[in-house]
């Protein structure tokens, strides 16, 4: 079939799996490896869209399932589908609802018909297939949207794995039948299979005979170690087609970013950078700041001296710090800013690294500055 998502390869790095390519959409053209921002409910939190597009950013992403609750598919439909309810006439990317049903969902009963469970906002019974998660998805009218699946807990067991994957396999089958916008809207299959190799193998092999518009590898980013991750990324991303997009749902730490490009993905999500910059938390080229820290209430100088952010050119340490102790709205605004463009930034730097078939020596001096190789060193 013809598809409104392309891929183009425009490089293999020489020493790694990374892969530089464009990424096509009906709404604008991207080049990755790139990070999304998440827009949960139709908005990245704090952010507009023109200083999104200030910051870089291309495709964002949103939630189908919050989305579905509140306001409704149809009521977004209504006003031109997520694009003109949002105001954001760039790439927007939907995810299936899964992973919310299973992660928020007090209470839930998986069929093979889809999932009876309890709305976590009134607690009203809710029913949720792949027939109907296409059909939300439809109606947002994001230009990519991803096929129904469970993702169960990374150590679940291995029988109970197999009837998951098979599941969602048949799942999987089911969404691509009920799509019906084809000319508008792409469709990415998930491979799911926790750290089961030969699970993870087999649906990655299942989902690409079905010519999905790319393929998205999900179950990860759940409690696992980051070992345990990028060793589920060796066996997988060999896997999955060439000439589709490669996205690894929910990974937004800086050294996940790069060991995951490194490992052949093309495109990230999370909510990471949001949600660490309104508790004070900021990523700079030095590492983690905790704005809050008594130490910055005279400190004039920017958060990040070698950042070309808003925040950066124009407020200082000390300023960040006084808004955050007082609980001002402009610190999470600024904070925000400042996180999602460091991300954003990253990328293009990791994009320039596989240009010039330097990634690892890249890798290397961003983990000693940033203090990856430090003792006890955390996580993101």
């Amino acid at each position: 079939m013809e598809h409104p998502i392309k891929y183009t390869l425009l490089k293999k790095e020489k020493h790694t799996g990374a892969r530089l390519g464009t990424l096509e959409t009906p709404n604008g053209t991207y080049e990755t490896p790139m990070f999304m921002p998440v827009g949960t409910q139709a908005t990245v939190k704090a952010m507009t869209p023109e200083e999104l597009k200030s910051i870089g950013a291309g495709i964002i992403l949103s939630n189908t399932y919050h989305l579905w609750l509140r306001p409704g598919s149809d009521l977004i439909d209504e006003a031109g589908g997520l694009h003109g309810f949002m105001n954001w006439d760039q790439g927007i990317l939907t995810d299936s609802g899964g992973y919310q049903v299973f992660s928020l969902a007090d209470t839930r009963e998986i069929k093979e018909d889809g999932v009876h469970f309890k709305s976590h906002l009134d607690g009203r019974n809710l029913f949720l297939s792949p027939e109907k998660s296409i059909q939300v998805q439809n109606e947002l009218g994001a230009d990519i949207m991803m096929s129904f699946d469970e993702c169960p807990p990374f150590h679940e067991s291995y029988d109970y794995m197999k009837k998951s994957v098979d599941r969602t396999t048949r799942w999987a089958e089911r969404g691509l039948e009920a799509h019906q916008k084809w000319d508008k809207q792409g469709l990415f299959g998930i491979v799911q299979g926790g750290g089961y190799k030969d699970l993870r193998i087999q649906h990655a092999r299942d989902l690409r005979s079905m010519d999905f518009s790319g393929y998205s590898i999900g179950g990860l980013s759940v409690g696992e170690t980051h070992e345990e991750m990028f060793e589920v990324l060796d066996y997988t991303t060999p896997e999955l087609p060439e000439d589709k997009t490669r996205y690894l749902m929910g990974v937004g730490t800086p050294k996940a970013l790069i060991e995951s490009v490194i490992r052949g993905v093309d495109i990230f999500d999370c909510v990471l950078p949001t949600r660490v910059a309104r508790n004070g938390t900021l990523m700079t080229s030095q590492g983690r700041m905790r704005i809050k820290n008594a130490k910055y209430a005279r400190d004039w100088r920017p958060v990040d001296e070698k950042c070309d952010c808003y925040t950066c050119k124009n407020y200082s340490r000390a300023y960040m710090r006084h808004l955050f102790k007082t609980d001002e709205i402009l610190g999470h605004r600024l904070a925000s800013t400042h996180n999602l463009r460091f991300l954003i930034r990253l990328m293009e730097q990791v994009r320039e690294a596989i240009r010039n078939d330097n990634l690892l020596e890249f890798k290397e001096q961003f983990y000693e500055d940033y203090g990856y190789n430090e003792p006890n060193a955390l996580t993101y």
